[in-house]
C-alpha cells in the first residue's frame, strides 16, 4: 500500500507565496519521477512541473520563473514553491509519483489535492 499525502496549500493574495510538499509512503522500492499537476475549475487536469531522482526538472512555460520543484529522496517527498501567484494559479494541486513498490510492479500514484486559492 502506498499513499501520497500533500499539504501547504491555502489562501493567498496575489503576488505572494506557498509551498506545497507531499510525502510518499508505504511500500516503496524506489521512486522515479514527481510531479505537481493541477486542474482549474471547468478544466482540464495540467501538467505544472515535473523532477526525475536525478533532479532533472520540467515546468510548464504557465509556471516558468515562478514555481521550482525539489525534492528529498531521503524523505521521499516532492516540494512545490510558488512565488509571484496569480489568480490564475487557483486550482487543485495533485502530487504524482513515479513508483516501484516492495513487490516490483511499477505505476503512477496520486495524492488527494490540495486547494490553493489566489485572490484578493
Amino acid at each position: 500500500q502506498v499513499q501520497l499525502v500533500e499539504s501547504g496549500g491555502g489562501l493567498v493574495q496575489p503576488g505572494g507565496s506557498l509551498r506545497l510538499s507531499c510525502a510518499a509512503s508505504g511500500s516503496i522500492f524506489s521512486i522515479y519521477a514527481m510531479g505537481w499537476y493541477r486542474r482549474a475549475p471547468g478544466k482540464q487536469r495540467e501538467l505544472v512541473a515535473t523532477i526525475t531522482n536525478g533532479g532533472s526538472t520540467n515546468y510548464a512555460d504557465s509556471v516558468k520563473g515562478r514555481f521550482t520543484i525539489s525534492r528529498d529522496n531521503a524523505k521521499n517527498t516532492v516540494y512545490l514553491q510558488m512565488n509571484s501567484l496569480k489568480p490564475e494559479d487557483t486550482a487543485v494541486y495533485y502530487c504524482n509519483a513515479d513508483l516501484r513498490t516492495m513487490t516490483l510492479s511499477r505505476m503512477g500514484y496520486w495524492g488527494q489535492g490540495t486547494q490553493v486559492t489566489v485572490s484578493s
